[in-house]
């Protein structure tokens, strides 16, 4: 039952709190729990709500329907929000604005992942502090497939998380993993069957309810000190690469192919 504090702007998210814990969850499962616009959106106004909040100690994300967490964007979204230089540009910066309110958000975040964890659900998911998952949860990061260009954001949680070779392995390949490699790389913490992944987000939602607040919130501030960027960091240089992914031949093929359920054919132009 929604908490009549936090009302989402979308019936694709639900929101309750319960204890400590406000609970975020996509609502999306016909679509495997794909990230529409409203979605996207829902997001922040429940974050600035939760941050005010002395009652919440931690937020957790997780995907209705058992079967998949986030499983990347909308796909009858995706031509029409998608196609256009204009479009690209908004749902990108949108995407952004939301992942790093996430990232940003000073209490302690959690991911809680049942099945598919897809593109922009590995987003969503690195944007959080704690990743746990069921053990048929699967992962994988298709940029390449589909040739968009991927935000420097994205790929700096990535790295910083897992480290630069096994993203590159994940990035380069966009294979899938299952629950137990991800563990392995440090992409999950923990992993359970789906049959004990709430009694493993208990074991969170307890200790943030029991642990010192300012403590936990100064330890990820300083956290967050220690991983920023280094002052020889060239954004424009970033900004103008992924500008060229949206723009190429290849992202139209790539776009289109994804539309038609076929295998792109890629020319690097």
């Amino acid at each position: 039952m929604a908490h009549p504090d936090y009302v989402s702007t979308s019936e694709r998210v639900k929101t309750w709190l319960e204890g400590a814990t406000l609970h975020i969850r996509f609502n999306n499962p016909a679509k495997h729990n794909a990230l529409s616009v409203d979605m996207w959106e829902a997001v922040p106004p429940l974050l600035k709500l939760a941050e005010a909040d002395d009652r919440v100690r931690l937020v957790v994300f997780s995907g209705e329907g058992g079967k998949s967490f986030v499983s990347g964007a909308d796909i009858s979204q995706f031509e029409d929000m998608r196609a256009a230089r204009a479009a690209v540009a908004h749902y990108e910066q949108m995407a952004e604005t939301t992942l790093m309110g996430i990232h940003d958000f000073p209490k302690p975040t959690l991911s809680c992942i049942q099945g598919y964890c897809i593109g922009g659900g590995v987003n969503v998911a690195i944007s959080c502090d704690i990743r746990i998952a069921s053990s048929d949860s699967v992962f994988a990061i298709p940029a390449a497939r589909l040739g968009l260009g991927y935000r420097y954001s994205a790929m700096k949680n990535l790295v910083d998380l897992v480290g630069p070779g096994m993203a590159k392995d994940l990035f380069f390949t966009a294979r899938r993993i299952d629950a137990a490699e991800a563990k392995a790389i440090g992409l999950i913490s923990r992993f359970a069957p789906p049959e004990g992944l709430q009694a493993l987000l208990g074991e969170y939602t307890a200790a943030m309810a029991d642990n010192a607040p300012l403590t936990i919130q100064t330890g990820k501030a300083i956290t967050r000190e220690i991983l920023k960027p280094s002052p020889d960091l060239d954004r424009d240089l970033c900004q103008r690469l992924i500008r060229g992914c949206f723009e190429s031949a290849d992202y139209t093929e790539g776009r289109t192919a994804f539309m038609q359920k076929r295998k792109p054919v890629f020319t690097g132009r």
